[in-house]
């Protein structure tokens, strides 16, 4: 878990600045401390040096855009991030061991194994059975108590149960469970996965570890089922109803899920998929 809160909000000017030429002295100084107190601090809660994180981030945010934004060639999306075609074609294959142009064409191969569940297998949803479950809303903001993790999705149910303990004088009746995920696991290695387990609570929380979630224009996918279901959720909308659609990821704002239901041993589920999109 990421405990300190200048780190946290380093990730997060990391994540908003992405396509931009951002530097360890900028993240720094966003912080307020010196670049070689905060390269040190930054390495001790994230296992990773700044820049090496900016790197990697770049790659695979890139590699998911492949995947997604078919549309688009890869010289419009690598020049996204700052790199030239023979610099990104280089850059790409000592991450992912294979050409960018490949990696497109074996994305639906590549998300077909389950990163948690590994003797499961799955099958995409038609677009149309898909766009069934999609609806186009605009949800409100959400001010919520998180904590934050690197690290595989599967172990989240753990984490929801010591959080919901940890943070149980601060729930209500109205209080919603939130879990907001940054990385595909198809195109992240599982133990660099970023994640949020987060609850509602008022603004006057007193609390260091609160932050607004934005909510606005999101397509939200209806999920009912087993926990080990929501893999090929995600990737029927990234590989089947997102590439088919006139709609873009907005990579300002975060994916969430909110939580309707769940049992005891985080089987059964019910809850609400919420990519922010735009035209």
């Amino acid at each position: 878990m990421i405990t300190n809160e200048s780190v946290n909000q380093a990730i997060d000017y990391i994540l908003l600045h992405i396509e931009e030429d951002i530097t360890l002295e900028d993240v720094a100084a966003y912080c307020h401390f010196s670049k070689c107190y905060f390269s040190r601090l930054f390495k001790a809660q994230t296992g990773e040096s700044v820049y090496g994180f900016i790197k990697r981030v770049r790659l695979e945010q890139s590699a998911f855009r492949l995947k997604t934004e078919r549309q688009r060639s890869i010289t419009q999306i690598c020049a996204d991030y700052g790199y030239s075609s023979s610099n990104y074609s280089s850059a790409f294959r000592l991450h992912y061991h294979m050409a960018p142009v490949s990696f497109r064409k074996n994305s639906l191969s590549r998300s077909m194994e389950h990163p948690f569940f590994h003797h499961e297998s799955w099958k995409a949803e038609s677009f149309e059975e898909c766009s069934r479950k999609v609806v186009l809303k605009n949800l409100p903001d959400y001010h919520v108590i998180y904590e934050r993790r690197f690290g595989s999705y599967e172990g989240l149910g753990r984490e929801w149960e010591r959080f919901m303990g940890k943070y149980e004088e601060y729930l209500t009746e109205n209080t919603l469970f939130l879990e907001r995920t940054y990385d595909d696991p198809a195109v992240t290695e599982e133990g660099k996965c970023l994640s949020d387990v987060c609850m509602t609570v008022g603004e006057d929380c007193p609390l260091d570890n609160t932050v607004t979630i934005k909510g606005g224009a999101c397509m939200v996918y209806r999920f009912k089922g087993h926990a080990k279901h929501i893999y090929a959720a995600y990737q029927t909308l990234f590989l089947v109803w997102l590439p088919r659609t006139s709609y873009v990821l907005d990579t300002s704002r975060s994916l969430f899920d909110i939580y309707y239901e769940v049992d005891s041993r985080r089987t059964n589920m019910e809850l609400d998929i919420c990519l922010p999109v735009r035209h």
